[in-house]
């Protein structure tokens, strides 16, 4: 049998080859074992998003959890990673489960679980999952519909978020911007939720079409060309917001349509919960986010956590600690009062109700970051290149064979999860291989975006050489 595995982000393979009925069958079952082992209520939901096969993926895992006695709760429609984890949280079951490959290419489905509190399930919980995978096929003793009624039921998840949003939302700010207000889907589980809450907005590729365009579904610069240049030719658009497949990164516009990173965002974010909500707490940031927002919480007399890559690491603070948020560079962020779990559509209405109480655009409020921080930009290369040097580029990391880059020469190194090069005058380069996708990640932070490419350009001519 295929060896199932999982990754940053839970399991995630092609429809069709890997990714199958059978092989999710497997995972369903392990997941109900260790369920079943548990001290935990024996029900789940399970949701799905909008790829190709997923209704059937999240049928199938429903039917194996209902054969192993857990009472399945099952989303009636395609729903966000998001919706599933409020879900999660709200109704307090054992679990939530979410079909989804996230951002990858269309040609992926994946399976995402979730903790009753509503985010990502612990490393530890994920790798007791995994080690229970079995190695044959599972048989189910009935059909879909023998199952219905008595173990499996349908719910609306969407309109449990819905209900929340409304709640936790100056609606009457958001519903003031929402003429100017442009949102690209990208075809994802985001789609229908923006279209309810603010239906007079502007919104891009919300139809339906898992092939993404051929796209991967991720809310970066040059997957959003129709959004930055629409942002850029109407000027009655102040703001824009994209999401990823299941919605819970974010992609963010100004007013010009230049893209703003999470790097910035991250920033805004803090300088709004702090100045303008009186918000405190803990500031929990991958090993990839930009220095600044250390400097920034120094200011503001925050303390910052550094955890590894995936957001199952901050997670796990944000249930035990007193966190104010908590974020990736890959545009995962979560903040109090919500659910600890990355939410595109959620950080994207906070940072639409900033710019509405302050009356001010969003190159305005990052303005007023830089003057307290310094202005910087952070840029990543993905380099595709084969098994085998990406191995040993990383062996080379380790045995810390690079003390330069071309001009730039390495002060000092850390290690957390990757390796990131200090250059000094608070710039470095970070190299890691992704635990999602078969790439080499390698990331630059400097004053500029001129100088953090020129980096990038020294770091990769040294390291495939």
């Amino acid at each position: 049998m295929y060896n199932i595995k999982f990754g940053t982000d839970g399991w995630r393979d092609i429809i069709a080859d890997t990714f199958t009925v059978e092989n999710v069958r497997r995972v369903a079952k392990a997941t109900s074992d260790w369920l079943n082992k548990q001290d935990l209520p024996k029900s789940v939901v399970i949701g799905y998003d909008c790829r190709f096969g997923g209704e059937m993926f999240a049928k199938e895992s429903a039917m194996v959890f209902a054969d192993n006695g857990i009472h399945v709760i099952l989303s009636d429609g395609f729903v966000s990673t998001p919706m599933i984890s409020l879900a999660a949280n709200m109704k307090q079951v054992g679990l939530g489960i979410i079909l989804t490959a996230s951002h990858n290419p269309p040609s992926y489905n994946g399976f995402k679980i979730k903790a009753n509190y509503g985010g990502p399930a612990t490393p530890q919980t994920v790798s007791e999952i995994e080690d229970l995978i079995p190695d044959t096929p599972v048989e189910l003793a009935q059909s879909f519909d023998k199952y219905f009624f008595e173990l499996i039921e349908k719910e609306d998840f969407e309109k449990l978020y819905l209900d929340h949003c409304r709640k936790n939302f100056n609606m009457e700010a958001l519903e003031s911007m929402s003429s100017s207000f442009l949102y690209d889907a990208m075809f994802g589980a985001g789609r229908k939720v923006v279209a309810k809450l603010l239906p007079d907005s502007n919104i891009i590729h919300g139809d339906e079409n898992p092939g993404f365009l051929g796209r991967a579904p991720e809310p970066i610069l040059k997957n959003l060309p129709e959004a930055s240049q629409m942002l850029k030719e109407n000027e009655n658009l102040t703001i824009g917001l994209a999401t990823d497949g299941d919605a819970d990164r974010i992609g963010f516009f100004d007013e010009n349509g230049r893209f703003v990173d999470s790097h910035h965002l991250i920033l805004l974010l803090i300088e709004y919960l702090v100045d303008h909500k009186n918000m405190s707490g803990k500031v929990v940031k991958s090993f990839s986010v930009s220095d600044k927002v250390g400097k920034l919480c120094e200011l503001k007399g925050l303390e910052t956590i550094t955890t590894k890559i995936g957001f199952k690491y901050i997670c796990e603070y944000m249930v035990e600690d007193d966190v104010l948020i908590g974020a990736e560079e890959s545009g995962g962020i979560a903040i109090k009062g919500h659910i600890p779990e990355r939410d595109g559509v959620w950080m994207g209405l906070v940072l639409m109700e900033y710019a509405a109480k302050t009356g001010k655009t969003i190159s305005q409020l990052i303005e007023d970051v830089y003057a307290k921080v310094g202005k910087f930009a952070v840029e990543r290369y993905d380099l595709h290149i084969n098994n085998d040097l990406k191995l040993s580029i990383v062996d080379n990391c380790k045995q810390n064979k690079y003390d330069s880059f071309g001009e730039y020469k390495v002060e000092r190194v850390e290690d957390t999860d990757g390796f990131k090069f200090h250059l000094g005058n608070e710039t470095w380069v970070m190299i890691r291989p992704s635990g999602t996708e078969p790439v080499l990640r390698v990331y630059a932070e400097a004053t500029d975006s001129n100088a953090a490419f020129a980096i990038l350009e020294a770091t990769k001519a040294a390291i495939l050489n």
